[in-house]
């Protein structure tokens, strides 16, 4: 996905404030020095340790937009709950930066060569369950990158030698006065938050709570103790507090005490029963919770129950299909949903109101009470069908007029694909898994997560698959990924294999889309000839709307780009116009943003700025509103060549590094084709020649400053076609 930008043009992905954030003073004014990079003698790690709900992220993310201006290479959000295998860190933390579009090199190389000369902070969130990734990640990372910090948050510090552990306390009913707080520790000591922000933290985050839930309670003199008492046996934890709050419309304050009172063992009970392993207050909490769980109707526990197999979100027909069934008719579920979402079990996602979500704590308990029902591997594998049939809808349309929307959905339900591939692979379930990574594997390829489409795609094709459909889908799809990665070994062994199945399988469109595998490594490594030999066969058949639809027409796009390439600019331009006219009429946009791209190389080619410009600027928009961040960085290389070529050799330069920021983040610069590269120096070498060295660094030094986003604005603007 886009970074986001602050107003200033600060690079970033911190998720936007979407309700107010209570009490903290002192631990956000200790953060403020922790995270500040013109401070000697700091730890590169900052770890928050505290209970679940004690409110750690929303800690971490007021932190990290506070420390964001002294950060000029972004505050870069990870957020490791979806993640429900191990080894998967580094492919989050890839993600996050818009690192993971391109190269097969290992993951902390990846990071470790692009945070280098960077100085940026990164927040791994919800560190617990992948403990050992986080640490093994930060060590290999902090020796390589010497200006960027991380900020953790866990219920188990990290155990890295340099780590600096604030331990993060329940919000206070009473405590010390505002003022400054003492020195802080040596690095690796404890430093606890007891006493952080002001006085009536905890009961001014229940009023405020309970006022947003549109409750009618009032802090006032007369609730004031009373409300403090249900804040005290709830041990100041904000989560706890924020689900008691929300029964206040159904009960009074009173009976809300009472009931607290009767379900909520005091901490020495809790001892003698032996009730939880770990801290008390993590215990309190999962009491808490228990009880919020217990003032629910049957139907609403099941749901809750239910939902707790998605990750990263849900929207309501995804509940209906996975979590309906016996007492629980899916044309219920939309108001026990609201129901859930009145009491903050279920919250409203920070940017899509259409989309929910647990939080961990939340999701940890309904799972729990999932496995208590039996129903845990039932509804992991109707969410695997759910996701899987998503993903083979998304194939079967993907060359049509809703390609755009597809891969929308791609993104949003990133994690939960992930989630349902884990559980086919998990399953040990050959067709089904191999069936599920072919749809996830090219949608994946096309809308951005190469790295997640090989790994899922190197899992079931070493297994010795069963020939048919799915094989040939899941093999083009790992050529083609090989492609874009500019891996070209791999792209041929994976191209030869796939046009043997396809053949084996005796689809002639099948045999199709194999040649732009085959054609396209060919291509890539400079054997023009041999390329077009491969490229020109390809018989023209009517093109389909599913993936094989999307291969013919790259079948094409290749062989236009093979005629540019050589030269040969009238049968380049023929070949593009037919692609562009048949995506025109589709309404699908990938194929139509390369078009546009090639068309654009053509106009330059001819001494046509103002269609080059014209053609270049579309693409641009075009691929990034796929997530195509390769077709944006190709096609800034040719508007660079077509802006100088008109006279803004500044304009040209900023272009061209924002496009290198790009190529620097995909991992190998123009896929490893000498033909592209050779073009793009030429360009920096006519750059520097119009303008001089000097003007040209200087451009080129505010091309870089530029975020993502504000490169591709900065390409798009239309300065009267050049």
């Amino acid at each position: 996905m886009p970074e986001n930008t602050t107003a200033e043009g600060r690079s970033g992905n911190l998720p936007p404030e979407t309700r107010s954030f209570v009490g903290r003073r002192r631990e956000l004014a200790r953060l403020d020095r922790l995270l500040d990079p013109a401070r000697t003698g700091r730890s590169p790690l900052v770890t928050l340790v505290g209970t679940g709900g004690v409110g750690k992220t929303r800690l971490a993310l007021n932190a990290a937009r506070r420390a964001s201006p002294r950060y000029p290479d972004g505050v870069w959000f990870v957020e490791l709950s979806p993640l429900r295998a191990q080894g998967l860190v580094g492919f989050a933390v890839v993600e996050a930066l818009r690192l993971a579009d391109q190269s097969t090199s290992p993951v902390t190389e990846v990071l470790a060569d692009w945070l280098a000369d960077k100085e940026a902070l990164i927040v791994l969130d919800s560190c617990e369950h992948v403990l050992r990734d986080c640490a093994d990640l930060v060590r290999a990372l902090l020796p390589a990158a010497p200006g960027v910090r991380f900020l953790a948050t866990s219920r188990e510090h990290l155990g890295h030698p340099s780590e600096l552990r604030v331990e993060i306390d329940p919000l206070p009913l009473t405590g010390a006065e505002d003022g400054e707080d003492g020195e802080d520790g040596e690095d690796g000591e404890d430093l606890g938050g007891r006493g952080g922000g002001r006085p009536g933290d905890a009961l001014d985050l229940f009023a405020q709570r309970a006022a947003e839930a549109r409750t009618g309670f009032v802090l006032d003199e007369e609730t004031a103790a009373l409300a403090a008492a249900v804040c005290r046996r709830l041990d100041g934890i904000p989560l706890a507090i924020e689900l008691a709050a929300a029964r206040l419309g159904e009960l009074s304050l009173g009976e809300l005490d009472e009931r607290l009172g009767e379900r909520l063992p005091s901490p020495l009970d809790l001892l003698a029963a032996g009730l939880d392993e770990g801290p008390l207050r993590h215990r309190t909490l999962r009491t808490a919770i228990g009880w919020s769980h217990e003032l629910c109707a049957p139907v609403e526990r099941l749901l809750w129950a239910r939902l707790s197999v998605f990750t990263g979100g849900f929207d309501l027909a995804a509940a209906e299909d996975v979590c309906s069934g016996g007492p629980l008719p899916a044309g219920r579920i939309e108001a026990l949903l609201e129901r859930l979402v009145e009491q903050s079990i279920v919250l409203r996602h920070r940017t899509d109101p259409r989309r929910f979500q647990l939080l961990d704590s939340v999701r940890d308990f309904g799972g729990d009470w999932l496995r208590a029902l039996g129903e845990e591997r039932t509804l992991r594998l109707r969410h695997l069908d759910h996701y899987r049939s998503l993903a083979r809808a998304g194939c079967t349309e993907w060359n049509t007029g809703r390609q755009l929307q597809w891969c929308e959905r791609v993104i949003t339900e990133h994690d939960n694909l992930r989630t349902a591939m884990d559980c086919a692979l998990s399953e040990r379930d050959g067709p089904t898994a191999l069936r599920t990574a072919a749809d996830i594997g090219f949608l994946w390829r096309h809308c951005g997560y190469l790295r997640d489409a090989q790994h899922c795609l190197d899992q079931v094709l070493t297994a010795d698959p069963a020939p048919g459909p799915d094989l040939v889908r899941a093999l083009w799809a790992r050529a083609a990924v090989a492609l874009l990665q500019g891996d070209l070994d791999s792209a041929e062994r994976w191209a030869a294999v796939c046009t043997a199945s396809a053949v084996e399988q005796g689809d002639p469109v099948a045999v199709v889309g194999a040649a732009y595998v085959t054609g396209g490594h060919l291509l890539l490594r400079g054997r023009l000839g041999e390329a077009l030999v491969v490229l020109a066969a390809a018989d023209l058949l009517p093109v389909r709307d599913d993936w094989l639809g999307s291969a013919q027409l790259q079948v094409r796009l290749a062989l236009s780009l093979n005629h540019l390439l050589r030269g040969e600019l009238a049968g380049a331009r023929a070949v593009a116009d037919e692609v562009r006219a048949e995506s025109t009429r589709r309404g699908e946009r990938w194929a139509g943003a390369f078009a546009d791209c090639f068309l654009a190389q053509i106009d330059l080619a001819e001494g046509d700025l103002s269609a080059a410009a014209r053609n270049a600027r579309t693409a641009v928009v075009a691929h990034s509103l796929l997530n195509s961040t390769l077709g944006v960085a190709h096609t800034l290389d040719i508007l660079a060549s077509t802006v100088v070529a008109a006279g803004d050799g500044r304009r040209a330069a900023r272009l061209l590094a924002v496009g290198q920021r790009i190529w620097e983040r995909l991992g190998k610069a123009q896929m490893q084709s000498p033909d592209l590269i050779s073009a793009r120096r030429s360009c920096e070498d006519l750059v520097q020649e119009k303008i001089g060295t000097e003007a040209y660094a200087r451009a080129y030094a505010e091309g870089l400053a530029m975020s993502y986003e504000r490169g591709v604005a900065y390409a798009a603007e239309d300065l009267h076609d050049t």
